[in-house]
């Protein structure tokens, strides 16, 4: 069981202080942003009728967003702490309440800017040096023009931003809060609770029986539930489908990807790569198979570290310094950067009771990021450790060198930078170690940084867009059809090993699911961060690297990528990631042979 949140060492928690020194400092601030919704909603009609205007307008309306945001993450990250404090749900619903209101607003915005016509448009932008912070802002406006509705339409979709997450916030609550799971034996025959987080710890045991019962008794749970979540999930996909018919995009995919600038064939030439990989995957679970001594390879064998006798547990305090280690080559800003995070009490390391589950890095600008983390003293968890910590490095850098109108970086590449982090940390491990056994040790997590993010975040991506399809062809999406999808991808993903029938609800416990069309940009992060870390450290040079890291959102994805030398409208960045993929387990595969 986990320990309850006020009994947890402060040293290892964040310190939210440094947003609002207080609760009556949030309070406060709260009261005085409670008139800004109407001070906005004043604005309009007024927009257009000069440059002036409109840069006077734009800096009110950011200004105002940078002081809200404020506000809604200082109450999301305090209830991130412990999703069953009343304290913290009250905070979190008070700021979302703020915050939609200042959404809804702002909501005459884009139409009235895009009703002055591109070209009186452009005439300001050159008359106004302010509205010089906001031309790729402006830019991407007139881009979007075609699917803009009226200003009281664009009110009416403002209004509905607060109900369109009830699905996510329903599943977070049965998920983070209302879930219990109960007790398995431990390698040592001992009674343990099983959690969200120790599942993560039974499933890479050596004993079959520990990671049988473990996956037994937490997708046991979910299957309990299976219909709810059912219901939590088709209503997002049922909303994605409004959102995309009234703006008038062909499918919920290409209206994901649109707010990106990135076009589908990105989407389905990952899909094809990943696909075209598939025999080499096959080729690894036919090893981890004969390396395991099993007869049958299951779902709950796939995370068991295939070398054996390997004591790699890692402290917290040891991650730390491997990542610090990792990333010598990106320069002593960076370590200076690491250094603060780890003495200024940036991350939230354990888990406790009510805490949200996995991991995540949040920017809260003009302050700095912070990072929650459930570590359990593994190699993964210290992987997880440099993986936040370039999420928080980018927005770092982003926030320094960008003004809040620029400064947050899409969603593109928010996992480049971390899986540079994570690909380096690889190399490192790899370079100074010289134990046969122990180098088989750590490809073999390199190999399961390739299944568990490019294949399985894309077998996600095609759960997605397939599931969409079916409701958009008028399918009801019920758990037996939303089941019997999953199972489909993960025989083709897997192919070779046993889908076990608690493996069909994975889906169901998928939080990025909420987040539609998200997951598709781990596996090309995953396959960009690749080529660029080997870059780095095959050359020492990373200027190019964290000149990227300072672009933010100043341009659109695929351009600012560009900048660290990798281009994802050809092929060529996942097929070379497949091509290392397949010389990694060619490595490993003779390692096994020698130990």
């Amino acid at each position: 069981m986990a320990n309850e949140r006020k009994n947890m060492n402060k040293d290892f928690m964040w310190d939210l202080s440094h947003i609002f020194p207080s609760r009556e400092a949030w309070d406060n601030a709260c009261a005085e942003l409670a008139p800004v919704a109407a001070e906005l909603a004043a604005l309009q009609g007024t927009l257009c009728s000069s440059a002036t205007a409109l840069a006077d307008a734009l800096d009110k309306i950011y200004s105002t967003m940078e002081k809200v945001e404020k506000v809604y993450l200082y109450a999301m990250l305090y209830k991130s702490g412990d999703n069953g404090d009343p304290v913290g749900q009250e905070m979190d619903g008070k700021a979302m309440n703020l915050y939609v209101a200042m959404l809804t607003s702002i909501s005459f915005v884009e139409p009235e800017i895009l009703s002055a016509g591109e070209e009186l448009l452009r005439s300001y932008i050159d008359e106004e040096e302010r509205l010089a912070t906001y031309r790729h802002k402006l830019d991407d406006m007139l881009r979007s023009k075609e699917h803009m509705l009226s200003p009281d339409q664009e009110r009416m979709m403002a209004m509905l931003s607060d109900a369109a997450g009830g699905c996510q916030n329903a599943f977070e609550m049965l998920e983070s809060v209302d879930m219990t799971f109960p007790t398995i034996k431990d390698e040592n025959g001992e009674d343990v609770t099983l959690t969200h987080g120790n599942f993560g710890v039974f499933r890479e045991s050596r004993d079959v029986r520990v990671r049988k019962d473990s996956f037994e008794a937490y997708f046991g749970e979910f299957k309990k539930y299976i219909n709810t979540f059912t219901a939590t999930y088709s209503g997002t996909v049922k909303m994605n489908a409004f959102f995309s018919n009234v703006r008038r995009y062909a499918n919920p995919c290409e209206a994901a990807l649109f707010a990106n600038n990135v076009p589908v064939s990105v989407y389905d030439s990952l899909c094809d790569a990943v696909h075209d990989g598939i025999p080499t995957m096959k080729r690894y679970l036919a090893l981890r198979k004969k390396a395991l001594g099993l007869d049958e390879l299951h779902m709950y064998d796939l995370y068991c570290p295939i070398v054996e006798n390997i004591d790699m547990k890692v402290s917290f305090e040891e991650g730390k310094e491997l990542v610090k280690k990792a990333t010598l080559p990106l320069g002593e800003t960076y370590q200076k950067l690491l250094d603060r995070a780890y003495a200024e009490n940036w991350i939230d390391v354990y888990e406790n009771k009510g805490k949200t589950t996995g991991a995540f890095s949040c920017g809260v600008f003009g302050v700095h990021p912070y990072v929650l983390l459930n570590y359990t003293d593994t190699l993964d968890d210290a992987y997880t450790l440099a993986h936040e910590l370039g999420h928080s490095m980018h927005s770092y850098f982003s926030d320094e060198a960008q003004d809040y109108v620029n400064h947050d970086y899409r969603i593109m590449v928010a996992e480049v930078a971390s899986t540079v982090n994570e690909v380096l940390l690889t190399k490192y491990l790899l370079s100074v170690e010289t134990d046969k056994k122990r180098r088989a040790y750590i490809l073999n997590h390199f190999l399961e940084g390739f299944r568990t993010t490019i294949f399985r975040q894309t077998l996600f991506a095609e759960f997605e867009r397939k599931a969409h399809d079916m409701y958009m062809s008028g399918q009801p999406l019920t758990a037996q059809g939303l089941n019997a999808l999953y199972r489909q991808l993960n025989e083709q993903y897997y192919e070779g090993a046993i889908v076990d029938e608690l493996q069909d609800i994975e889906w169901a416990r998928i939080p990025h699911f909420y987040n539609s069309f998200y997951v598709y940009q781990y596996a090309t992060g995953f396959s960009s961060a690749v080529a660029i870390a080997t870059r780095i450290f095959e050359t020492g040079d990373a200027s190019d690297y964290l000149a990227f890291l300072k672009t933010g959102g100043s341009d659109y994805s695929i351009e600012e990528l560009k900048i660290a030398g990798v281009d994802l409208t050809k092929p060529d960045t996942v097929r070379n990631a497949m091509k290392a993929f397949s010389d990694a387990l060619d490595e490993f595969e003779a390692l096994l042979s020698e130990i």
